[in-house]
């Protein structure tokens, strides 16, 4: 599955809020929710770098990136929005081009 199908799931779970769905239940619910998994995401993640497996820190990482998409989706922000300002540093500061 790539980023961009993700997102676009993410979107539809948020315009169709389905019973039963995790998606749906967090744009039903207050914003800092959704802020809130970032951060704890964000945090097992750098957990998960410093002292577990590979496969532990691939896990943490699909979570954060999920829970980014959602916090996008619910701000306001698409995935291309994202990729146009990476390309934009590519050409700057950022050290992209070095990849």
């Amino acid at each position: 599955m790539t980023l961009e199908e993700l997102y676009k799931i993410i979107i539809s779970r948020k315009t169709e809020l389905p019973e039963g769905s995790y998606v749906a239940s967090l744009f039903k619910g207050d914003e800092d929710r959704i802020i809130q998994k970032v951060g704890e995401e964000a945090t097992e993640v750098v957990i998960a770098a410093k002292n577990t497996s590979k496969e532990r820190l691939v896990s943490e990482t699909a979570d954060l990136l999920f829970h980014t998409l959602v916090l996008l989706a619910a701000r306001g922000v698409s995935l291309e929005e994202v990729m146009e300002e990476l390309e934009r540093r590519k050409n700057n500061s950022f050290p992209i081009h070095e990849i």
